[in-house]
């Protein structure tokens, strides 16, 4: 074990969620801390406080029930460190475990897989609902000004319109291009026209062509723990 990076999760069953471990494990040291935090906030039963510490051996052990002074609660470390990780900060101050029940009820609405609407708000905004890009995107799923007016959305800062706004866009994308999840999450970064003069193909662009395997990595993560 010795020079490796490992994660270990112990304490109350709520925290020994199978698949949630094994997760983990499969994607070792370059799991973020504040990835881990999502996954418990996003497990119902998974709202007690986390701690963590690294060992000699370099294993990083997560729990809710600390059994010496040599843990840290995460939730503290990850503030200290917010300024450099705005994302990280808005998850440890409960934004994914607040905003689970209206992605889940806007997945319902549209029959879109959760999984997927929390995949492409962790790759549009990392859950922080007062994101802007340098194209005027706004809110947790970046809607454009325009694609929030076509769905009635009147504050993108609101994260409850906003998931509703982005959910139904996505649902109509997915519509269009025949359920196909790489056009539909293409077009929902690049636009459906550009999607289409290309042929209904991934178009070629710089952004759009990280963009998609990106979000679809995200997705079978997800997939893997909700």
């Amino acid at each position: 074990m010795a020079g490796r990076s490992a994660i270990v999760l112990s304490g109350r069953p709520a925290l020994k969620n199978a698949r949630i471990c094994s997760f983990i494990s499969s994607i070792g040291q370059t799991v973020p801390p504040f990835f881990v935090i999502l996954l418990l906030a996003l497990t119902a039963q998974a709202r007690a406080d986390v701690y963590v510490y690294t060992d000699a051996d370099k294993v990083t052990h997560y729990t809710n029930t600390p059994g010496h002074d040599q843990y840290q609660r995460l939730s503290a470390l990850m503030e200290a460190e917010g300024s450099h990780n705005r994302a990280g900060a808005a998850v440890v101050k409960g934004n994914a475990a607040v905003y689970a029940p209206q992605i889940e009820q806007a997945a319902v609405e549209t029959g879109i897989d959760a999984a997927l609407v929390h995949a492409v708000i962790t790759a549009e905004s990392g859950y922080n609902p007062a994101a802007v890009s340098r194209t005027g995107a706004q809110g947790l799923m970046q809607l454009m000004p325009d694609t929030a007016k076509r769905y009635a959305v009147k504050d993108a800062f609101d994260p409850e319109q906003n998931i509703r706004g982005g959910t139904r866009y996505l649902r109509d994308l997915l519509d269009m291009f025949d359920n196909n999840v790489k056009l539909a999450v293409a077009a929902y970064n690049a636009g459906e026209n550009a999607v289409i003069r290309h042929g209904k193909k991934i178009p070629p662009y710089r952004e759009t062509q990280a963009y998609v395997p990106k979000v679809l990595r995200l997705y079978d993560k997800y997939r893997a723990v909700l």
